[in-house]
């Protein structure tokens, strides 16, 4: 496979992993599906980094972009434009990276919920974590199945994001034999 059909396929692929992300950040603002806790502050703390929005989201969907348009005939693809690339691959990777880091903390330390009277996060530092361990999933009255809601999301993000670090690894690798070897574009008959 050429390098320009490889970073074609690679954004193709970064699209929807993308969307995902801003998506499952968007729906985490609004647990239970209510807007009142939004409104009151009280939703989980990773949520508000924005991982999925800024890191898996905007911090990729713009490199796959770029990365779509060296694989196509024109300006960028060239070995210029695949020298580019690895820089718009490496954004990416960071910007993965930081999505990847906020689901993590999202899945250790547990969902912000009503606990009783105040609202706390029951699991943080938690042994055994309430991942492996359900038994104490009670605790949080409300929003009624925050937990699950938080797992949900933040391992769809945790998914997504590990996904978009080896599709912006692999392009890196990528833009690195197109800058060194061309793109593989037919030049057709003088």
């Amino acid at each position: 496979m050429c390098t320009g059909k490889c970073s074609r396929c690679i954004a193709v692929t970064l699209y929807p992993l993308a969307l995902i992300s801003i998506i499952c950040n968007i729906v985490l603002f609004f647990p239970g599906g209510e807007i009142k806790y939004a409104k009151d502050g009280h939703i989980t703390e990773e949520v508000k980094y924005m991982g999925g929005l800024i890191g898996g989201g905007l911090m990729v969907l713009l490199p796959a972009l770029y990365i779509h348009m060296t694989g196509e005939k024109g300006c960028c693809g060239n070995r210029c434009g695949m020298f580019l690339s690895i820089a718009f691959a490496a954004v990416g990777v960071a910007g993965a990276l930081y999505s990847l880091i906020v689901a993590v903390l999202g899945l250790h330390n547990g969902p912000l919920c009503k606990n009783v009277l105040i609202w706390t996060t029951p699991f943080k530092n938690s042994d055994p974590s309430y991942l492996t361990d359900s038994s104490g999933w009670w605790k949080c009255t409300e929003p009624s199945n925050i937990v699950h809601f938080n797992i949900g999301l933040f391992g769809t993000l945790l998914a997504t994001s590990c996904l978009q670090v080896v599709l912006c690894g692999i392009q890196m690798i990528n833009g690195l034999f197109g800058c060194l070897c061309g793109t593989c574009t037919e030049k057709g008959p003088l």
